[in-house]
C-alpha cells in the first residue's frame, strides 16, 4: 500500500511532462505536413514541376525562355 502513494504521484507526473511535450511538439509545427517529406523522396531532382530540392537562384536561370512570338520553347 505505501508503494501506491509514491507510483501514482510519478504516474501522473509522467504523465503531464508526456502531454506537455506533445502539445509543444504540435505548437511548433512538428505535425504540420506528414505527407509532403514522405512524397518528396519518390519524384526526380530533374523534373521541373517538382520545386522541393530547386534553389531558387538555379531555377531562374534554368527557367525556359520565351521565343520571339512569346511562346516557350518545346522540351
Amino acid at each position: 500500500m505505501p508503494a501506491l502513494y509514491v507510483m501514482i504521484p510519478a504516474a501522473l507526473l509522467i504523465v503531464a511532462i508526456a502531454v506537455y511535450i506533445f502539445f509543444w511538439a504540435v505548437d511548433s509545427g512538428q505535425y504540420d505536413d506528414l505527407e509532403g517529406p514522405a512524397h518528396s523522396i519518390l519524384f526526380d531532382d530533374q523534373d521541373p514541376k517538382h520545386q522541393a530540392a530547386v534553389d531558387p537562384t538555379q531555377a531562374a536561370q534554368a527557367a525556359p525562355k520565351p521565343d520571339d512570338h512569346g511562346v516557350p520553347p518545346r522540351g
